[in-house]
């Protein structure tokens, strides 16, 4: 049992960033192998926006780990917590989604998680469940179970009241709530990134208070988005959605620094931590050449959000493109009247290969913009149409233009 418990232990903690404690995991994971009672693990997300990225999956991969293992992991959908907004982090009071946002984003979620969980195996709950059906009067006696010292220990809320930014009543409900989720589920460990330290804590202590064994706490990292520098966020556009198109995914996962490489593979992936040794070794000592094993991570994702074929697929386009220097067959075409004349900026825009004028702007500066493989440097050129071109927009969007 004991080389049992060391190796469950380094799949479990292989990325983690804190956990409290770990002699409490050791414990729980011997007495679930001695009874043959899985743990029950729990993570929390609030559907605050329609779709996820790579950065949430961190913790939906350590869920994996666990299901892998046997242990029963448990999707808690905050969609009551979702509807006061998660104050962490926050400079300044979240505004409130409505509940309609809430159930449909809710129902995105269910579908993306099931792309990387067992879906036979993986309990989805709801918090509404339980905490609509809580009075008036259990709220206030959750409440009286933490002091306003309490919550003000957190590091958000004390830089807002010394800063005399206003703070809500309902904000301080939050962590309260999401440990109560804890009380409920009998949660024997919480998933939680680096950020929910306190609210993660509060589960452990109101479960204590209630009569249970608290939580153990594993706190993953945030991770780092494409540029490698801050961490993982759609406003910042260095993201991997997995619901992005297989191309987009395998060419985004190929632009990533060689260094990243290695810690997207630490979290994103099942591979084991000897494996991950064995590999980094390898690529030190110049047996495995970086870009190869790219590929492989890239691979990987794209095969867990849209199968092996599609894979198989993006990896084609990709060395045909970027390693063969050849225009992918499927590219999109448009037809426009010969007659037609437009400043190339406003069809960038208005064909959606950029997001705005300022965005086309900038790609032409840096040389990202082509006409037939020749780079195109001024921003004031107007195209015309008397004959076919292919305009390459950034290493991976193709526009082949067919005059009518």
């Amino acid at each position: 049992m004991r080389q049992k418990i060391k190796d469950c232990m380094e799949i479990l903690l292989k990325g983690a960033e804190e956990i409290v404690l770990k002699e409490e995991l050791e414990d729980k994971l011997k007495h679930s192998l001695s009874t043959g009672v899985p743990l029950k693990v729990k993570t929390g997300f609030d559907p605050t926006a329609p779709d996820l990225h790579l950065g949430h999956t961190v913790l939906i991969q350590k869920m994996r780990d666990f299901q892998r293992l046997g242990h029963e992991v448990i999707f808690l959908i905050g969609d009551f917590t979702g509807i006061i907004g998660d104050p962490t982090g926050r400079s300044e009071i979240r505004k409130p989604l409505t509940p309609d946002q809430v159930l449909e984003n809710a129902k995105t979620y269910e579908r993306q998680i099931c792309k990387i969980l067992d879906p036979e195996k993986t309990r989805i709950v709801f918090n509404s469940q339980w905490m609509k059906e809580m009075s008036s009067i259990e709220l206030i006696k959750l409440c009286s179970r933490q002091t306003v010292a309490r919550m003000l220990e957190r590091e958000d809320f004390k830089n807002r009241f010394f800063k005399h930014q206003p703070i809500s009543i309902h904000e301080f409900i939050y962590p309260l709530i999401q440990g109560y989720d804890s009380v409920v589920l009998k949660a024997d460990v919480e998933l939680g990134g680096t950020d929910q330290r306190f609210n993660l804590f509060m589960g452990r202590e109101l479960q204590r208070d209630s009569g249970q064994a608290p939580q153990v706490v594993i706190m993953m990292p945030l991770l780092e988005g494409v540029d490698g520098v801050q961490k993982m966020s759609k406003s910042l556009g260095n993201y991997i959605g997995i619901d992005e198109k297989p191309d987009d995914i395998y060419g985004k996962a190929m632009s990533i620094d060689d260094k990243l490489m290695i810690r997207y593979y630490q979290l994103l992936t099942d591979l084991e931590p000897a494996a991950l040794d064995a590999m980094k070794r390898k690529i030190d000592e110049g047996g495995l050449n970086p870009k190869d094993a790219k590929k492989r991570l890239a691979f990987i994702l794209v095969q867990r959000f849209h199968g092996e074929d599609m894979a198989k697929k993006a990896q084609e386009t990709f060395e045909q493109v970027h390693e063969h220097r050849d225009i992918p067959d499927d590219i999109p075409v448009f037809c426009p009247n010969v007659n037609e004349k437009v400043w190339l900026v406003r069809f960038l825009v208005d064909r959606g290969l950029v997001k705005s004028g300022g965005e086309a702007r900038r790609m032409i500066r840096q040389g990202a913009v082509a006409i037939d493989g020749e780079k195109i440097l001024d921003e004031n050129l107007d195209l015309d149409f008397l004959k076919p071109f292919v305009i390459k927009v950034g290493k991976r969007n193709f526009l082949k233009i067919q005059p009518k």
